[in-house]
């Protein structure tokens, strides 16, 4: 284990250093900015938030800031979590004292954390209330809930407007961070300028398996999970560079659906209710298009 991982989290108690954000005003931001909203499967805050420190993440520390936020997941698996992200339940603060306002709802009664900043559809979902808004909703798929295989896997793929899914997305692939990347950058390039764009991409790579991010056989662990958000990073630029090409400005939300155990206390992998697996990293923020055009 890399040393330092162990003081981000302990089993019941979360320890991440949080940096919260700031609530944008999501009425102003809706309709003016593209969106990008990049899920990392299955990525533990513990390790994302000490390879931010470690500055082997530099792509994504553009976007993080200071840090990524300590969040709770609505789901301790792909599935739900992504029901609840699609509903408008994004991660919510691990601090207690933090604002829960939300970016997006979908409006029902008694709701406690919509208010002036939120962005209420009355559509049931927030992908068919961007839609509403003259978004061109695309999905790009990684993990195999958005395959297209079977019926429970076009359930989540069929909130789009398009999606897209290919084997060299998935788990298995070794190259599935610069697949994924490189295509969705090429589908940004061939959006019309004046159409409003909602990318979602659910990023296949720290998913198990990930040893071959790191070496030739397993098991998974800790370091190769981390090998495999470096990789994410290297490729990330290539997505970025080619929002920035657009004329219009960029919201883009980071996060990840749930963590992965490794053995603490006993638990493998997700579907528990383990404090790595609920503990995520989460950012959001406008992309800082102008220097992007710089390094293009």
């Amino acid at each position: 284990m890399r040393a330092g991982w162990g003081s981000f989290l302990e089993p019941g108690r979360e320890r991440c250093q949080s940096r919260a954000r700031m609530q944008p005003d999501m009425n102003q931001i809706t309709g003016s900015h593209d969106i990008l909203w990049i899920v990392l499967d299955s990525l533990r805050c513990d390790v994302a938030m000490a390879e931010h420190m470690a500055g082997r993440t530099p792509c994504l520390a553009s976007l993080t800031g200071g840090g990524w936020e300590s969040r709770h997941t609505p789901g301790n698996f792909t599935l739900p979590a992504h029901v609840a992200f699609f509903a408008g339940f994004l991660p919510t603060p691990a601090d207690a004292k933090a604002d829960r306002q939300r970016l997006f709802a979908a409006k029902f009664a008694g709701s406690e954390t919509t208010g002036s900043l939120t962005k209420t559809f009355v559509e049931d979902n927030i992908i068919a209330g961007l839609q509403h808004e003259g978004y061109r909703t695309v999905c790009v798929g990684g993990v195999g809930f958005f395959n297209r295989m079977t019926p429970l896997s076009n359930v989540l793929p069929g909130y789009f407007d398009e999606s897209h899914w290919r084997t060299e997305f998935s788990v298995t692939d070794r190259q599935s961070a610069s697949n994924q990347m490189a295509f969705a950058a090429e589908l940004v390039r061939t959006v019309p300028e004046d159409q409003k764009l909602l990318l979602f991409i659910n990023v296949s790579a720290v998913h198990q398996p990930n040893y071959f991010w790191l070496r030739e056989s397993g098991p998974d662990d800790l370091e190769t999970h981390a090998a495999a958000l470096r990789a994410v990073d290297a490729e990330l630029p290539v997505l970025l560079r080619a929002f920035a090409g657009r004329s219009r400005p960029v919201f883009y939300i980071v996060c990840s659906d749930h963590g992965t155990a490794y053995g603490e206390e006993g638990f493998h992998g997700h579907r528990t209710g383990h404090a790595c697996v609920w503990t995520v990293p989460y950012t959001h923020g406008v992309l800082n298009c102008g220097a992007w055009r710089e390094v293009s």
